[in-house]
């Protein structure tokens, strides 16, 4: 097994006003030679947008974009003639492709919007963009795994599709809970990602927004050492 621990602090921040964002990995003005990637995780920002701010429109191109709302509701329109609003519990998946511009707001008057957002990078280029948005219950990752985001020629239950032999789970572990997870494939590895709580992985402590990736095993186990809310993200070791 190796391991890679990337403490809460250890991330890059920018503060612009309007967004507040901790950066995993090297992104915009944050950049950390040793921080690119882990394997196919290329982004994972986590960011608050203040009320009635947000994103103005942009293009990507060839990525595969997750949006995981952690309170409040985001308003999405994008050049595919979407117009949705992403709330608690809902998953956003967003396969750019061959290109999509797109924009996000926090419509709220008085409410801060808090949110992950994945880019993954895809195992095919150039395809025809996709998007694709679900609710998933609270009582499913309740001290179970709930896959929201899977392959899409190996979808399983509500997962919302992506281009790439890559997994999204949530778990809500309630303390003194421990829950044992298996590799989907041989090559990928774990990135753990504990949105609050503390959390034992590894012969590690994982606390509130400390992360830790895994691979060159075949699967992990993880206790809760107080109720804690993670997000775990399988990937390709690219």
């Amino acid at each position: 097994m190796k391991k890679i621990l990337h403490k809460s602090d250890t991330r890059g921040h920018a503060n612009h006003g309007w967004l507040e964002a901790k950066h995993s990995f090297s992104f915009a003005s944050y950049y950390n030679p040793e921080r690119m990637n882990f394997g196919a995780l290329r982004v994972l920002n986590d960011d608050i947008v203040q009320p009635k701010m947000g994103f103005g429109t942009h293009p990507h191109q060839n990525m595969e974009i997750i949006t995981i709302p952690l309170k409040g509701a985001l308003s999405h329109k994008d050049s595919m003639g979407n117009k949705r609003t992403i709330e608690d519990n809902e998953i956003q998946v967003m396969s750019a492709g061959t290109g999509v511009t797109h924009s996000e707001f926090n419509d709220s008057k008085k409410e801060e919007v808090s949110l992950l957002q994945l880019w993954i990078i895809p195992q095919e280029m150039n395809i025809k963009p996709n998007y694709e948005q679900r609710q998933f219950s609270e009582e499913g990752k309740m001290n179970q795994i709930q896959t929201v985001v899977a392959p899409k020629d190996k979808l399983e239950g509500e997962a919302l599709p992506i281009s790439q032999q890559a997994y999204i789970y949530r778990i809500d572990l309630s303390s003194n809970n421990s829950i044992s997870l298996k590799l989907k494939e041989e090559n990928n590895g774990f990135y753990i990602f504990n949105v609050d709580g503390t959390l034992s992985i590894a012969e590690e402590t994982i606390e509130k927004r400390d992360a830790i990736g895994i691979y060159d095993t075949d699967g992990i186990e993880i206790k809760a050492n107080e109720d804690s809310e993670l997000i775990i993200i399988e990937v390709p070791m690219i």
